[in-house]
């Protein structure tokens, strides 16, 4: 029996376990839940997976979602507004 792991690793280094696999270039919450694109907001903190790597044990496979932080320009992209500057 093989067990599957899935990690969020944040910029800081901070880990975070998901319960499920997730998509290179997702966008995602502070939280590590998925967002619907277009943003409601470009008021939010947002991440995006720009890695992903996978460790296998004895037993176990632990995929690593590393996140990058989104830019302030590329928000109001991703929220259909015009960058103000």
């Amino acid at each position: 029996m093989t067990l599957y792991y899935f990690v969020l690793v944040y910029p800081e280094g901070d880990t975070l376990e998901i319960d499920a696999p997730l998509s290179f270039n997702q966008i995602l919450d502070m939280n590590g839940r998925a967002l619907q694109l277009p943003l409601r907001t470009e008021k939010m903190v947002v991440y995006r997976v720009f890695k992903v790597s996978t460790k296998e044990e004895r037993g176990e496979v632990t995929t690593f979602y590393h996140l990058e932080l989104v830019t302030g320009a590329e928000l109001f992209h991703l929220a259909g507004k015009t960058f103000p500057g």
